[in-house]
């Protein structure tokens, strides 16, 4: 293994044995959640969210050490940031782990995020790493279903 794929696979391992913004957040504006059936990933988003802009966001997962750290990964990216910006983010999030080409690895630009890229080359574990997006999202837009994206 390279020095790169080693740091990547370190920044999951820390994100999963610590996961950051990982307890419920009481009150919150809105969740939702998500649930990978093939692999048995459980999660919660939680939002609390001041006009257009996401103040916090938790996510409480219950699954494998990609969607736990994908999870950690997301919520230090989103919280504080404005709603739009956000949408840009798991817009960006889902081509970038689901998108035909590859794409180029940037860590100063992609930070955590781009220790999450190597699962493209594992397709049934892209929906670890994209759950907790997708609830974010259905959590934003007020869809309080379960999402299995």
């Amino acid at each position: 293994m390279d020095d790169l794929s080693d740091l990547y696979q370190e920044i999951i391992l820390a994100h999963n044995k610590r996961p950051r913004n990982s307890e419920p957040l009481d009150p919150c504006t809105c969740s939702a959640d998500g649930s990978n059936p093939l692999c048995g990933d459980k999660l919660t988003v939680y939002v609390r969210k001041s006009d257009n802009t996401l103040d916090e966001v938790a996510c409480e997962t219950d699954g494998c050490a990609i969607s736990r750290a994908s999870g950690s990964i997301m919520t230090t990216m989103v919280s504080g940031k404005e709603i739009k910006e956000v949408q840009t983010l798991i817009d960006e999030t889902k081509t970038l782990l689901t998108g035909d080409d590859e794409p180029e690895v940037d860590l100063v630009e992609q930070g955590d995020m781009a220790a999450l890229i190597g699962v493209r080359k594992f397709p049934a574990r892209i929906k670890c790493a994209t759950l907790a997006w997708h609830a974010l999202e259905a959590a934003i837009n007020g869809d309080d279903s379960t999402t299995t994206e």
